[in-house]
């Protein structure tokens, strides 16, 4: 018998989702931490372009290059054998027509050997998701907020609470599923809108800021961990406080290599 692990695929998703059974899917950016989140059970892992705050020091997601996004989901995939990894299509690869986005997406599975990836935008979008999906492309949909046009907006804000937004937002999500995407991120809209995708929708939502009624969550593994200080979102909740543990750890070890009792003995060789 082969001990080989089975990666969850696109028909898992949608299996879970027919059965009432919640996805669990986390960001995470470097091998070793997507060792950690598989291990611990998560389903999906997204190496989202928010690498551009979390790993390289960005105020925003948008000077997030392609070669940025393909270095860390390659480090991914070395670091997982089960769970499905999503790479995500950074600023402007989308938009340069649906031939270029399809160039630049097939650069996921073939340089990262990803499982799929994920394109911000609705309907204006669904034309480029056709096209990736007809080549063989998984790809996950993602509207509602989107992060790669806070500039546009002006600022970071819930969509969804006038009648008009949410039947935008709500077109939106549709016209990603009939164009094929195996599933749909909700950011940053309100929990009735988030519930009304989720019953129409017959592939899986996942969500983020979204509310409890989406087939899944979604969250940035440094927002869990407390990683992340510089804000804490409304949408996500920590599990633990790993920043102050780091500070205090390298404060421990400044302060024994300065007093002389680090290295010590045991630490040495003869």
């Amino acid at each position: 018998m082969s001990d080989q692990v089975r990666k969850i695929g696109v028909r898992d998703l949608h299996r879970r989702k027919a059965a009432g059974e919640r996805i669990v899917a986390v960001t995470a950016y470097d091998a070793q931490m997507a060792r950690l989140v598989e291990a611990a059970g998560v389903d999906l892992i997204l190496v989202g372009d928010s690498l551009g705050m979390t790993m390289l020091g960005y105020r925003t997601t948008i000077p997030v290059t392609m070669e940025d996004c393909l270095r860390h989901t390659a480090a991914v995939v070395r670091g997982t054998k089960r769970a499905m990894v999503v790479g995500d299509m950074p600023f402007l690869t989308c938009h340069l027509g649906p031939e270029e986005a399809l160039r630049q997406a097939a650069r996921f599975l073939q340089e990262a050997g990803a499982d799929g990836v994920k394109v911000e935008g609705g309907q204006a979008m669904a034309g480029t998701v056709r096209r990736m999906v007809q080549a063989g492309i998984p790809v996950m949909g993602h509207v509602g907020l989107l992060p790669q046009a806070v500039l546009a907006e002006g600022g970071y804000r819930v969509h969804g609470r006038t009648a008009d937004e949410a039947d935008a937002i709500f077109a939106d999500a549709q016209a990603l599923a009939e164009a094929g995407a195996f599933a749909v991120v909700l950011e940053g809209v309100t929990q009735e809108l988030g519930r009304r995708i989720t019953a129409d929708l017959p592939v899986p939502t996942i969500g983020i800021g979204a509310g409890p009624f989406c087939d899944g969550e979604i969250q940035v593994l440094h927002d869990l961990l407390g990683l992340f200080e510089d804000f804490v979102p409304k949408h996500t909740k920590r599990y633990a406080e790993l920043g102050v543990a780091v500070r205090q750890a390298i404060g421990a070890y400044c302060d024994e290599v300065r007093a002389r009792r680090f290295p010590g003995e045991e630490q040495s060789f003869t």
